[in-house]
């Protein structure tokens, strides 16, 4: 017997993307009796509700929507959990699209493997045809960008991972472990995925399916997303104690050296000298990954655009962090 599924889609003010996505979801090959997709509209005020009312219209049994007061992610999650029958839930970010196969694939590796989630490769791509657009993909996809997400990078086999994006869940968990946590407006899924290993659960990630992710497309508003996640990856400790992937640190550990390097270097020379040092190591570094993809591109009109976003994506995440430790010493606002 198939297994029915859930496919939960939180969105707020996506009307550039929902539309692609849905269609994506509609188009997969589990079979259209065998999955519901599950739209929680955080009270949208552009054109989403309207894109995604005219879906379902056309697919009445297979969209629903639901609405989300709160507006934040966590909050439509967890109503969408709540409210889904199936007995597996894929959780669909509003700013991809996905493969024919990836809910499909996603059930069936799970029964091979025994996982208990499964997701697959989440590869960026520009929405513009601008050289910014084109650099912020390339870094989306790049270690030095990304550290050692998986997800990412890439990997040549299935393999167990610290966490997916796409995840497709097995809904007993979140009777065993508890729904996303709603303190967390951001970082909620790497949040579970930690809570997840700790309890012994298995997450997979299957490299032969793939999801298309729509990043930022400007270096301004890369740089200022990139201050929220930095915060996020520090001030979920003030509600969980349960930190994140050393990854998640490196930026801020960066930055601080720098910082402490630069103000002794003004009362000792030998500081002064170690601080230009790592500076111009860590430039030099981003100049030859930055040429070295610009000529896998064949367009070396791209370097000055990655140099900017390799800066805005380190120096960003980890000025946020910087911010979340700060948020973290403060009261929580009631």
């Amino acid at each position: 017997m198939v297994a029915f599924a859930s496919i939960i889609v939180p969105c707020r003010n996506e009307e550039r993307f929902i539309a692609a996505c849905l269609d994506s979801l509609i188009a997969q090959t589990y079979g259209k009796e065998n999955f519901e997709i599950i739209v929680v509209d955080g009270a949208s005020i552009d054109n989403t509700a309207r894109t995604v009312k005219d879906h379902q219209t056309r697919f009445p049994r297979l969209i629903k929507i639901l609405q989300n007061e709160k507006q934040y992610k966590p909050f439509a999650l967890n109503i969408g959990i709540q409210n889904a029958r199936g007995s597996n839930i894929m959780i669909a970010d509003a700013h991809a699209t996905y493969s024919p196969r990836y809910l499909e694939e996603c059930i069936q590796l799970m029964g091979e493997y025994g996982a208990d989630v499964v997701g697959g490769i989440r590869k960026a791509k520009q929405h513009v045809p601008t050289l910014q657009a084109r650099a912020i993909a390339r870094v989306f996809s790049h270690p030095l960008g990304v550290g050692n997400a998986t997800y990412q990078i890439g990997a040549a086999k299935p393999q167990w991972v610290d966490a997916v994006f796409g995840g497709c869940y097995r809904k007993e968990l979140f009777n065993e472990l508890g729904l996303f946590n709603e303190n967390l407006i951001r970082s909620q899924d790497m949040e579970m995925s930690v809570r997840l290993r700790r309890a012994g659960k298995k997450i997979l990630l299957a490299p032969d399916i793939e999801c298309t992710y729509y990043p930022k497309t400007t270096i301004k508003d890369f740089f200022l997303h990139n201050i929220q996640d930095g915060i996020w990856a520090i001030y979920p400790l003030k509600f969980v104690r349960i930190p994140l992937r050393i990854r998640h640190y490196i930026p801020l550990i960066f930055l601080l050296g720098l910082i402490g390097l630069g103000i002794a270097g003004l009362f000792a020379q030998l500081a002064g000298t170690l601080f230009l040092s790592a500076l111009t190591l860590y430039a030099m570094i981003v100049v030859l990954i930055a040429a070295e993809i610009a000529r896998e591109e064949h367009d070396f009109r791209l370097i000055p655009f990655l140099i900017a976003v390799f800066f805005a994506r380190h120096f960003g995440y980890g000025i946020g962090s910087l911010l979340g430790i700060l948020k973290l010493l403060m009261p929580v606002q009631k």
